[in-house]
């Protein structure tokens, strides 16, 4: 079985299973290149109108799989090459998670370590379980935390002196306060967490297919906005390229019917 599956959870969603629970998912070069692949079949695909990311067994993911770290020993120009490479294939992932046209939901069901919060974080909805956990692992073992996004995610997302503190000191964030700091959206029993995401994801698909994009794409888009008048200008346009699909009209014409039913 691959390390890396992509499974029908519901209907219009799809669900990205990390499958490598003896390394409580920890991330192979053969993991991110399936990966990256599998997110560029879903991209395409229009029968998927939300994927949502987990992981097998116990662990969301455990990040960077440090049995591969002695793959090139020494600091010379040939092995600085190689890691470089793989630094920006790993990192890759990121952009095409925020690349994707369907919204992503992680469903945090364990640890999610140094790239495994990086994972999380480039999702656009995050529900932990409740034995969740989260931390820049990165700092742990002689590295920056700046890695996988991280540095500009996560302010954005807990604001700056938390992700200081996150990033400098990889304490582990239980999932009770990635709640309260705003790291997640909600935290579900364990055994309820997939039935959670699920409610949310068949949310997401009852809207325009069309609208649900180009809100993402608009937010994450005003995340890097210079100004109110920017993010506003953006909107402005994005509204009347959706009212141009005709789903505005015919909910506009079902109004009527929709009030004479209640």
């Amino acid at each position: 079985m691959p390390d890396v599956r992509i499974e029908a959870l519901a209907d219009g969603v799809s669900l990205l299973r990390l499958d490598r629970p003896a390394k409580l998912n920890a991330l192979s070069d053969e993991m991110v290149a399936d990966a990256c692949r599998l997110l560029e079949s879903i991209g395409a695909d229009t029968g998927c109108r939300v994927l949502v990311i987990s992981g097998a067994g116990r662990g969301f993911c455990a990040g960077f799989d440090l049995a591969s770290a002695g793959d090139a020993p020494g600091n010379g120009p040939e092995e600085t090459a190689m890691w470089m490479r793989r630094q920006e294939v790993f990192a890759g992932l990121i952009q095409r998670l925020r690349a994707l046209p369907q919204p992503v939901i992680a469903a945090v069901n364990g640890s999610a370590s140094g790239a495994g919060l990086g994972i999380a974080l480039a999702c656009d909805i995050r529900v932990a379980a409740a034995s969740a956990q989260f931390n820049s692992a990165f700092v742990r073992v002689g590295m920056s935390s700046c890695d996988m996004g991280v540095s500009w995610l996560l302010p954005r997302c807990i604001g700056l002196s938390r992700a200081f503190e996150m990033m400098l000191t990889g304490r582990m964030v239980k999932a009770d306060e990635a709640d309260r700091i705003g790291l997640v959206s909600e935290v579900a029993d364990d055994v309820q967490l997939m039935a959670r995401v699920s409610e949310i994801a068949s949310l997401i698909v009852a809207n325009s297919a069309f609208g649900v994009w180009m809100t993402k794409r608009g937010m994450w888009a005003n995340a890097e906005a210079s100004s109110l008048q920017a993010a506003m200008e953006l909107e402005n346009r994005t509204q009347i390229l959706c009212r141009s699909t005709g789903e505005l009209a015919a909910a506009a014409s079902a109004m009527p019917n929709l009030r004479r039913e209640a």
